[in-house]
């Protein structure tokens, strides 16, 4: 069930920003999101907080370049996923251009799974030969780990952004925004965020050292491009410090100064870098990077990132596309028997769902729960076989239930259950003994009913109400286009009723609609929405750019509609 409800915003509170210079309609849009000063908008980088603000950073550029000047050899451990992939790749690029010796491995998630364990260590031992390592978008959790590399003599260096667990790793330094006593204002950067902060505070450090001064140092910004698309791919808020980072990687990228992997990635996703979008990091290019990790090896997503020849990333580029049409496959098929396992049971009857597939594929399980919760509205766990009797489960959740809390508390109630979990609020993962999902079913939805209320469990679509027809301009677009909207800052979505005066299906699944408003007429579509609309519509909808034979025209796209 989806209920439509106006975001509510102070009338005062955006005349005052109307006052400051913004546009009307746009005042009444940041108002509602939470904004109370037109600065909050800025997107310049100097209005970024500053490095020395994020616990112990300065700690970390100081062993950072003493490793530099000692000429040791760092290996980068990443995840392997966008946001491990493009923290990795910032990693590489500023710290061989700041002057590290410095290498990396991703391991395969299917053998050596999440984080710096000490498998990882070994084979990183055995293979790269480190003095250091340096984990990128993990590591908070990784005590065995850690310890491990101790043993060996490696020390540690820990970039992450996931939420610590009751003790930390002993580890030489530890940057990350969410560790107790880190007083850092935005608890929302990526890893590749993290990784972008701690290149800042070395490279001033370097300067302190007289390795080059304000006008020789190496460009940073650079990197913003792969910094933009990791943070919008990993979904985190969009608060006012990531939208700095994303607006200078989107300005890059359409200044056609991206890197060549994305270039490339671009390209294949049929999505034009001048005119590049927030949606278009999220839901083109970061899948494709994606794919790599859940299906294949995640080295080849880094490799696309980390080359500058534009032949060899469209090469790589091509290849990530092939696993993604392949992803897109098996997650089809796991969806499928996911729903007709569902045949039986009325998810309404439930808190949460938990399923397990003896054949689903451990690479896709994120994917199928993501979009098991869009459908039924509920936090949503998949699980897929992980080898010697273990299985592996991944979840997404809805706004109220912190996913990775609600673990912990099934972890504390049953110690014997849950093999090993971490994440964050709205995503989470865990692994368990087959034998043991049962019981885990029953436990999670016992929290679940205790945590949340029927009014939580049900969809509330949040619009920002009516738009004047004289605002459905490609000017008003290009004026929002001029934000960056997204996780937490959320894409303006308005609501009108219609008359519906035409309808067809397109491909058998779009719904093609000519809307009337106040004498009006507005072309509008509904993707993968075929049932047709009544004669009188509450509608709401995004305002897009429709081009065609290059004429650029107004299309609605709508997401929700319903009886007016």
């Amino acid at each position: 069930m989806t209920r439509l409800a106006v975001r509510p915003y102070s009338i005062r509170q955006s005349e005052l920003l109307a006052q400051q210079g913004l546009h009307p309609v746009m005042a009444r849009l940041v108002t509602a999101r939470g904004l109370t000063n037109a600065r909050d908008l800025s997107t310049e980088l100097d209005a970024l907080i500053a490095p020395k603000e994020l616990l112990h950073i300065d700690d970390a550029a100081m062993f950072l370049a003493d490793a530099i000047e000692a000429e040791q050899k760092i290996v980068i451990v990443a995840d392997y996923d966008c946001d491990g992939a493009t923290a990795c790749a910032v990693a590489l690029r500023g710290l061989r251009a700041l002057g590290a010796q410095v290498d990396y491995i991703v391991p395969n998630r299917f053998e050596y799974g999440y984080g710096l364990t000490p498998e990882i260590v070994e084979l990183t031992a055995r293979e790269k030969s480190p003095d250091i390592i340096v984990t990128v978008d993990n590591g908070i959790a990784s005590i065995a780990g850690v310890a491990a590399a101790n043993e060996r003599g490696i020390e540690v260096l820990v970039t992450d952004h996931h939420l610590p667990g009751d003790a930390l790793p002993d580890a030489a330094v530890i940057v990350n925004p969410n560790q107790p006593g880190c007083t850092f204002p935005s608890k929302n950067l990526a890893g590749v965020g993290v990784m972008f902060y701690t290149l800042l505070a070395l490279r001033a450090e370097l300067r302190l050292r007289e390795h080059f001064d304000a006008a020789t140092q190496p460009r940073l910004d650079a990197l913003l491009d792969l910094v933009a698309l990791g943070t919008v791919a990993d979904v985190v808020k969009l608060d006012a410090n990531n939208r700095i980072l994303v607006a200078q990687g989107l300005k890059r990228i359409r200044a056609g100064r991206a890197h060549a992997g994305i270039a490339a990635l671009l390209r294949v996703a049929a999505r034009d870098a001048r005119s590049v979008s927030p949606f278009d990091l999220g839901f083109a290019v970061g899948p494709r990077l994606n794919a790599a990790g859940r299906l294949a090896d995640m080295s080849l997503g880094i490799e696309c990132l980390l080359t500058d020849d534009p032949l060899r990333a469209q090469a790589i580029a091509e290849q990530l596309d092939a696993i993604n049409r392949e992803r897109r496959v098996i997650e089809a098929g796991m969806q499928d028997a996911a729903l007709a396992s569902l045949d039986s049971i009325d998810p309404r009857d439930s808190a949460t769902l938990a399923l397990f597939n003896p054949d689903w594929h451990q690479g896709v399980i994120g994917i199928v729960a993501s979009r098991l919760k869009e459908k039924f509205y509920r936090p949503t766990i998949t699980f897929a076989p992980a080898g010697d009797g273990m299985i592996k489960g991944s979840g997404r959740s809805i706004p109220g239930f912190h996913l990775r809390d609600a673990l912990d508390l099934v972890s504390k109630r049953h110690p014997d259950l849950i093999d090993k979990f971490g994440g964050h609020a709205m995503a989470a993962g865990l692994s368990l003994k087959e034998t043991g999902f049962d019981a885990f079913v029953a436990a999670f939805e016992q929290v679940g009913k205790e945590w949340l209320t029927p009014a939580q469990l049900e969809q509330v679509l949040e619009t920002d109400g009516e738009l004047e027809a004289a605002y459905c301009s490609l000017d008003f677009i290009a004026l929002m286009d001029s934000q960056v909207w997204g996780q937490g800052f959320a894409p303006p979505l308005f609501c009108d009723v219609f008359r519906v005066r035409n309808q067809r299906i397109l491909k058998e699944r779009h719904l093609k609609l000519q809307l009337e408003k106040d004498g009006r007429q507005f072309d509008a579509i509904w993707f993968n929405h075929a049932d047709s609309l009544p004669e009188q519509a509450r509608v709401a909808y995004r305002l897009d750019i429709n081009e065609y034979n290059g004429v650029s025209k107004v299309q609605l796209l709508v997401e929700y509609a319903e009886q007016a």
